[in-house]
């Protein structure tokens, strides 16, 4: 019996990045714009289960997307985990985070908070998105 996989759909989401062994994906989620993941291609569980070149390779690319998103989005803190317990293939989530989000200072899996960003605040967040895609396209190109 297979097992779906949401992250071996290699055409699923906004990819930015494209190699052979990993996809940089902005992911749509409105109250977080800049939201991103980069995933390995081969469904594999665990870091480990990578060579260590390839986990090389692997957190190089997850730490040119969080320069990007520092350098344009500007949050507060920068969220970067590796869960994997729902799909169990890995993948990095890239989350800016800001003091007035849904969440914060929580997990953005937690309960919202009631005190949320205003709707200018996320609407100037999302009108930095073509920046942000150019900067990490431009921080895979060099």
């Amino acid at each position: 019996m297979t097992i779906a996989c949401e992250l071996c759909d290699a055409g699923a989401g906004d990819i930015l990045v494209s190699t052979d062994q990993f996809r940089v994906i902005l992911v749509d989620d409105a109250n977080y714009p800049g939201f991103c993941r980069v995933i390995w291609n081969a469904h594999v569980k665990e870091m480990t289960d990578l060579s260590e070149s390839e986990r090389a390779v692997f957190m190089q690319a997850v730490w040119k997307v969080e320069a990007a998103l520092r350098e344009v989005m500007q949050p507060h803190k920068m969220n970067v985990a590796s869960l994997g317990n729902m799909v169990p293939h890995l993948h990095w989530h890239l989350i800016p985070r800001y003091t007035d989000d849904a969440h914060f200072p929580n997990p953005i899996w937690a309960a919202a908070r009631s005190d949320a960003a205003e709707q200018p605040a996320l609407n100037a967040r999302h009108l930095l998105l073509p920046q942000l895609r150019q900067t990490i396209i431009s921080n895979f190109s060099s």
